[in-house]
């Protein structure tokens, strides 16, 4: 199933995200995990794709056994950063043989080593490259993209932010998902700030719960998101205490996410970070409130 036609049964959903192992002997237990993120029949689960490219085969795999095995639809992410077009083509007919109908086309992180070097005769510089490239492949993918509440962390400012998106959008993307966030109201600002811009297609706001201090400062670095003083007290309060930040972060994380139902977002992405416990508690809690 394409994930725009979930979407469009305009009822309250979630969703789960999980990321592959970075090597063989963790394959096992990353793939146990998924199983039980997937025996809570989401609406759907991504899969990531590692940097580079380097857990490509375990993203199809997982993707793969997941929408096999538990009937859950799957989006398998895939970045083109610094990739040659035949590697991409390649990459391509390996999703659509694996009978997969959801693709998340991002750009991807640069490498570290790649960061000051000459870019211009890279076949993809940005996302918008790859996403002409799953158009022009003649597949009939539903294709995904990540926008960003609070700008994207290279760009100057949103107005620019916002001009990139709409780019994206017209080369042929379905629906976008949001980077983190922890403040709703960013999210609201920016959702009408993109309509304003003639951008109409669905957006499904990516939560994370924060379960343990360290993933704050991580959090932030990756994604240049603004932290509330509401969550900064319940990290002082709770981060040297594993349960209770577990606990914490958990419920702050299913709070936004009641905020966001009740304000007319039917679907939520949760970035459950290959914890099942996580994305079972949540589901738990909002058992009466999305749909069967």
């Amino acid at each position: 199933m394409k994930i725009i036609d979930i979407i469009n049964r305009g009822v309250p959903s979630l969703s789960f995200e999980v990321f592959p192992p970075k090597t063989q002997t963790a394959f096992e237990s990353v793939k146990n995990a998924t199983h039980e993120i997937a025996k809570l029949h989401p609406s759907f689960m991504s899969v990531t794709y590692g940097a580079g490219g380097g857990t490509s085969k375990y993203t199809l795999q997982i993707a793969k056994d997941i929408k096999e095995r538990y009937n859950v639809p799957t989006l398998a992410h895939l970045t083109c950063v610094s990739s040659t077009k035949e590697t991409v083509k390649n990459k391509i007919e390996e999703i659509k043989e694996a009978g997969l109908q959801n693709v998340m086309a991002l750009r991807g992180d640069i490498p570290e080593e790649m960061q000051n070097k000459d870019r211009s005769d890279w076949d993809f510089k940005y996302a918008v490259d790859l996403i002409r490239e799953l158009k022009e492949s003649g597949n009939d993918f539903c294709i995904g993209a990540a926008c960003y509440p609070e700008i994207h962390t290279e760009s100057l400012n949103q107005k620019e932010d916002i001009k990139r998106l709409k780019e994206k959008v017209d080369a042929g993307v379905d629906f976008l998902t949001t980077q983190m966030f922890f403040d709703n109201n960013l999210l609201y600002n920016f959702l009408y700030k993109i309509r304003e811009a003639g951008i109409t297609v669905p957006v499904i706001p990516g939560i994370m719960p924060i379960t343990n201090a360290n993933q704050v400062e991580r959090a932030i670095k990756l994604s240049g998101s603004y932290v509330p003083q509401r969550f900064k007290s319940l990290v002082d309060k709770f981060g040297d205490n594993p349960l209770a930040m577990k606990q914490a972060g958990i419920v702050y994380a299913t709070d936004q996410i009641i905020d966001l139902f009740a304000n007319s977002i039917t679907n939520v992405h949760v970035y459950s970070m290959n914890k099942p416990e996580v994305a079972a508690k949540i589901k738990s809690d909002l058992s009466e409130i999305i749909s069967k």
